[in-house]
């Protein structure tokens, strides 16, 4: 199998010949054609079927109401007592809903609402813990920005949807609950498909790919197709290739350098980077909270790749430094 990579651009000078990537703000005359069996080839984007070259260049359908033309800025709203960056900071319902009301001054476009957490070594919360966690704050929210639920169950997800939650996000990429994503197509939910080698408990005990680029990349491949089959119609997904979900810090990066190879799937691409421990192990920043520099390199470096979404703590920081950059591209 070929699978094709275009080698994004976003230089205002944009030559004749250049085509849109995903219909968004980046282009591309060239693309990186890979294989597990032969070293990389860069051709032009001529040497393609028309076949090839639909998904992308394909502009992408809003996702629950967002344009996928510009990038969007998810907000993390852990509802949590042990998540790894901000865990018992929002918990209480009073600190939530004034961290969802300060990320939409920020700059948020969408809140995603977690009552589990999913760190390295986490545990599974029951069902009804969590949703005591979210359904509440979900509900206290109602009216503002769209909400997304963070979720692996489909108790969960039923209550954050009737609560007023629009996205459901899961990081098992719907391999956790076989209801979940009856559930969502059922209820006309879009959804995020994200990539993760084991579970919370035990995806960073020595993960390993033949090659996680097109491992992962496969994964979603078959996810997508999957759930398509369930009644999940492709204009309502997204996927995210689970930065640091049963990945090395070699994995991360493998993934990061060439992130636009996802936009082959045909829908928008989400990016979860957010202070991860590997931009600390880089960037020098034991605590989490102080990896907002590293965050943000990353974050404006996956906008290159014309990522349609970037899910993040740091709401303002991010939002200040891709409005400078989109400035500055023209």
């Amino acid at each position: 199998m070929i699978y094709t990579r275009p080698i994004p651009q976003t230089d205002p000078a944009r030559p004749a010949d250049a085509l849109p990537l995903a219909g968004g703000w980046a282009w591309f005359t060239h693309v990186e054609l890979l294989s597990r069996s032969a070293p990389p080839r860069i051709v032009h984007h001529s040497d393609l079927s028309p076949e090839t070259l639909v998904p992308l260049t394909a502009a992408r359908p809003d996702f629950a109401g967002l344009s996928m033309a510009r990038p969007q800025i998810m907000g993390i709203l852990n509802v949590t007592p042990d998540s790894f960056s901000d865990g018992g900071k929002h918990n209480a319902p009073d600190a939530a809903r004034a961290h969802a009301a300060e990320m939409a001054t920020e700059g948020a476009d969408l809140i995603d609402v977690g009552g589990e957490s999913t760190r390295p070594g986490a545990e599974t919360v029951a069902d009804a813990e969590e949703i005591a966690r979210t359904a509440p704050v979900i509900a206290s929210l109602k009216g503002g920005l769209p909400m997304s639920i963070d979720t692996r169950k489909a108790a969960v997800a039923a209550a954050a949807l009737d609560a007023g939650a629009a996205i459901v996000n899961d990081v098992s990429g719907f391999t956790y609950d076989p209801a979940l994503a009856p559930l969502c197509a059922d209820r006309q939910a879009p959804v995020c498909i994200m990539h993760a080698q084991g579970d919370p408990q035990t995806m960073q005990q020595n993960p390993h790919y033949k090659d996680v680029l097109l491992d992962v990349y496969d994964f979603l491949a078959e996810r997508l197709t999957a759930l398509e089959a369930m009644g999940i119609p492709r204009a309502r997904m997204m996927v995210d290739p689970g930065i640091g979900f049963g990945k090395t810090q070699d994995h991360n990066l493998a993934l990061l350098r060439r992130l636009s190879l996802f936009h082959a799937l045909g829908v928008p691409v989400l990016l979860g980077v957010s202070r991860k421990r590997f931009i600390g192990t880089i960037g020098k920043a034991t605590d989490p909270a102080a990896r907002v520099h590293g965050s943000v390199a990353l974050a404006q470096a996956a906008v290159g790749q014309g990522v349609q979404m970037i899910r993040v703590h740091d709401v303002f920081a991010t939002r200040s430094a891709l409005s400078l950059w989109d400035a500055q591209i023209g």
